[in-house]
C-alpha cells in the first residue's frame, strides 16, 4: 500500500528484455537502505526489489502491457515511493500500485508557477473517475474535477514539479494512471449486485 506522496526521483540506468517480461535499474535515492522483496512504486507501479547491488526489478508481461514502464528511456526520472508502513502518516490517499492503463495528456494550462492538466483515462475506468476523488498519475496521488466522461483535470502545484518528474511531461505523453482503490470496490460490488 502507497500514499502517492513521491518520496523521491531517480534516473533510470537501464532498462534490459529478458524473456517473459523485462529488468528495471534505477538508480538508489541517497540514504535508501532496501531489502530483497520490498515494495517500492515506480511511476506508480508496485515493483518488488530484487537482491545484488543497486536498485533493480523485473517487470512482468502485465506491468509491460499495462504501464509506460517498458518505454522508460535510460536517464529519464521516474517516482519513487516505498511502501507503506503501519503507523505512518497517510498524507495522501489509498494507492495499491496496481496501474489501470495509460492516461494521455491533452493540454497543460500554466497558472503561474503551477499548472492544469487535462487527461483522457482509459475509457473502461471512466466510471472509477470522481470530482473530488482521488486518482494516482505515475504514483502521484492527485484530485481530478471537471470530469465529463473519460476526460478529467487536475491541478498541480509548483511543490508537485519540484517533488515529482511530472514537471517532465507534455502534451501527448502517456502516464501510468490508477483508480481509485475505494471506486474500484464499489464499482465491483455493484456489478455483482444484492447478496
Amino acid at each position: 500500500m502507497f500514499t502517492g506522496l513521491i518520496q523521491s526521483c531517480s534516473a533510470v540506468l537501464g532498462l534490459q528484455e529478458l524473456q517473459g517480461g523485462a529488468r528495471l535499474g534505477v538508480e538508489v535515492p541517497p540514504k535508501w537502505r532496501l531489502e530483497t522483496g520490498e515494495s517500492v512504486a515506480v511511476n506508480g507501479c508496485c515493483l518488488t526489489v530484487l537482491g545484488g547491488q543497486g536498485l533493480r526489478f523485473d517487470l512482468s508481461p502485465e506491468t509491460l502491457q499495462r504501464s509506460s514502464l517498458g518505454t522508460v528511456k535510460i536517464g529519464a526520472r521516474v517516482n519513487l515511493e516505498r511502501a507503506l508502513r503501519a503507523g505512518e502518516a497517510l498524507g495522501g490517499h489509498f494507492v495499491a500500485g496496481h496501474v489501470d492503463g495509460l492516461a494521455y495528456l491533452v493540454r497543460v494550462q500554466a497558472q503561474g508557477d503551477g499548472a492544469q492538466w487535462r487527461l483522457k483515462a482509459p475509457a473502461s475506468m471512466s466510471r472509477l473517475i470522481a470530482s473530488k476523488g482521488s486518482v494516482a498519475l505515475d504514483g502521484v496521488s492527485l484530485t481530478p474535477f471537471d470530469v465529463s466522461g473519460d476526460e478529467f483535470s487536475v491541478a498541480l502545484i509548483p511543490h508537485t514539479f519540484a517533488a515529482t518528474n511530472l514537471g517532465d511531461r507534455k502534451v501527448g505523453d502517456v502516464l501510468n494512471f490508477e483508480a481509485d482503490l475505494l471506486a474500484r470496490y464499489v464499482q465491483r460490488l455493484m456489478e455483482l449486485g444484492p447478496a
